[in-house]
C-alpha cells in the first residue's frame, strides 16, 4: 500500500491519500489531517483495508499534484552506509579520508539532521544546488519513515543533495554542503506494510538526464546496506524525541565519477522498485 500527500487543482490546501489503480482515495474525506497522525495509528494495515472499503471520493493520478509526504516530520539522515559510499567520501579530500574510513567500521554511525518538513522538496519540485559549489551530485536513499514510537511504519525514496568540494574541503563544513535551500527531495509516497526483508529485496537506482540525454545511471541493492534499520532507528532515538515521527535518510550506494557535477536544468530521476519514480529538476540556489 502507498500514501501520499496531494493537491488538487481547486486548492492547493494539502491532503492525505492512498494510491490504487491510477487513482488517489481522498483519505483526508474521513478526516485524516497529516500523514503524522496517520502513522501512529497501532494497526495502520488494518485501518488502511477498512478506508478502501469506505465510500471516500477518488482521483485519477493524473489529475492530481504529488506532494512531498512529509507534513511534520524531521528529516534525519545517516551517511557512510555503503562501502561505495565510504571510498566516495575519502576521495573527496586526503584531509578527510581517515574519518571516513573509521566511521564505516565504527559502532557509532554517521546521523545529522537533514531538513524541516516544510523545506523538503516533493516529486517535479526543484533541487538545489549552492552557487558558491563547484561540484555537487545527487544521493539515492531509501528512507524510513518512524513514528513518535521509532516504529518503522514505511518507506520512501529520497535524494540528499550534497556539494562534495565544500564537504571535502573540511569536515566541519558538513552542514553547507548538505543543509541548504532544496537540498532534500523525497518522494513519491510512502509504501507501507512492508518490513526490512521486503525492502531489503528492492534495487535502487538513479539517472541524470542533461538537454534531454543521459549523462549518468547507476543501480545498487538496498540490501548494501551495512547496518540493519533497527540499528540506525536505535542510535537516532539515543537522548531524542520526535513527537511527530522522523524519516531518516539511509546513505546512498550510488555515486557519479569524480569527475561529473551537476548543472541547471539536469533532470534527476530516482527510482525504488518497491516504491516507484521521484524526480526532480535541478536549480541553481
Amino acid at each position: 500500500m502507498k500514501l501520499c500527500r496531494f493537491a488538487l487543482p481547486a486548492s492547493p490546501a494539502p491532503r492525505v491519500g492512498l494510491i490504487e489503480n491510477q487513482e488517489v482515495l481522498d483519505l483526508s474525506a474521513a478526516g485524516i489531517a497529516s500523514l503524522a497522525a496517520l502513522m501512529e495509528c497501532p494497526a495502520l494495515p488494518g485501518l488502511l483495508n477498512t478506508l478502501r472499503q469506505a465510500p471516500l471520493p477518488r482521483h485519477p493520478l493524473d489529475s492530481i499534484r504529488l506532494l512531498a509526504p512529509v507534513d511534520q516530520q524531521e528529516v534525519w539522515a545517516a551517511g557512510v552506509t555503503y562501502l561505495r559510499s565510504k571510498k566516495a567520501r575519502m576521495e573527496e579530500s586526503d584531509f578527510s579520508a581517515s574519518a571516513y574510513d573509521r566511521v564505516y567500521e565504527a559502532p557509532r554511525p554517521e546521523l545529522f539532521f537533514k531538513s524541516m518538513p516544510q523545506k523538503v522538496s516533493g516529486p517535479g519540485d526543484i533541487v538545489g544546488i549552492r552557487s558558491d559549489a563547484r561540484w555537487n551530485v545527487p544521493e539515492p536513499e531509501l528512507a524510513l519513515v518512524f513514528n513518535s514510537r521509532l516504529e518503522l511504519v514505511g518507506f520512501t525514496a529520497g535524494n540528499d543533495m550534497s556539494s562534495r568540494d565544500i564537504e571535502g574541503e573540511n569536515l566541519l563544513y558538513l552542514p553547507q554542503a548538505k543543509m541548504y535551500r532544496a537540498a532534500c527531495a523525497l518522494g513519491p509516497c510512502i509504501r507501507v506494510a512492508a518490513d526490512e526483508a521486503e525492502a531489503r529485496s528492492w534495487t535502487i537506482g538513479v539517472q541524470i538526464l542533461r538537454l534531454g540525454s543521459e549523462v549518468f545511471a547507476g543501480e545498487t541493492s538496498i540490501d548494501q546496506i551495512k547496518r540493519s534499520f533497527t540499528e540506525l532507528a536505535g542510535w537516532l532515538g539515543r537522548s531524542q524525541e520526535f513527537p511527530s515521527g522522523a524519516i531518516l535518510l539511509t546513505g546512498t550506494g550510488v555515486v557519479p565519477a569524480n569527475e561529473f557535477t551537476l548543472a541547471a536544468g539536469d533532470v534527476v530521476r530516482i527510482r525504488i522498485s518497491g516504491i516507484g519514480l521521484l524526480e526532480n529538476t535541478v536549480q541553481v540556489v
